[in-house]
C-alpha cells in the first residue's frame, strides 16, 4: 500500500514563497512518476506539475509556468513544489500523486496517477 503525505502549506501574501513536500512510502519511488494538481470548492481537479522516475523531465501547467518549480529526491522518497510569485488565484488544496502505469514516463493526466496525497491547503491573501 503506498502513503503520501503533504506538507508545507499555509497562508501567505501575494508575491510570497511556499514549498510543498510529499514523502511517499510503500512502494519503490524511483520508478514511479510523480504529480501535482490543485482543486478549489466546485471545480475539478487541475494539474499543476509532473516529475519524470528520474526527474530528468518536468511539464507544468501554463499558469505556474516560471513561477513554480517540481523536484524529486530518490534517495529521500520526496517530491517538492517551489511556488514563488505566489498569486491569489493559486489558493487550493494542494495534492501529490504517485503513477507507475507502463509505458508512461510522465503524465499530466489525472487519469494515470494510482495513489494520491491528503492534500494540503494553501491560501494567497492579496
Amino acid at each position: 500500500q503506498v502513503q503520501l503525505v503533504e506538507s508545507g502549506g499555509g497562508l501567505v501574501q501575494t508575491g510570497d514563497s511556499l514549498r510543498l513536500s510529499c514523502a511517499a512510502s510503500g512502494r519503490t519511488f524511483s520508478s514511479s512518476y510523480m504529480g501535482w494538481f490543485r482543486q478549489t470548492p466546485g471545480k475539478e481537479r487541475e494539474f499543476v506539475a509532473a516529475i519524470s522516475r528520474s526527474g530528468g523531465n518536468t511539464v507544468y501547467a501554463d499558469s505556474v509556468k516560471g513561477r513554480f518549480t517540481i523536484s524529486r529526491d530518490n534517495a529521500k522518497n520526496t517530491v517538492y513544489l517551489q511556488m514563488n510569485s505566489l498569486k491569489p488565484e493559486d489558493t487550493a488544496v494542494y495534492y501529490c500523486a504517485l503513477g507507475s502505469a507502463v509505458g508512461v514516463y510522465i503524465s499530466s493526466n489525472a487519469n494515470t496517477y494510482e495513489y494520491w496525497g491528503q492534500g494540503t491547503q494553501v491560501t494567497v491573501s492579496s
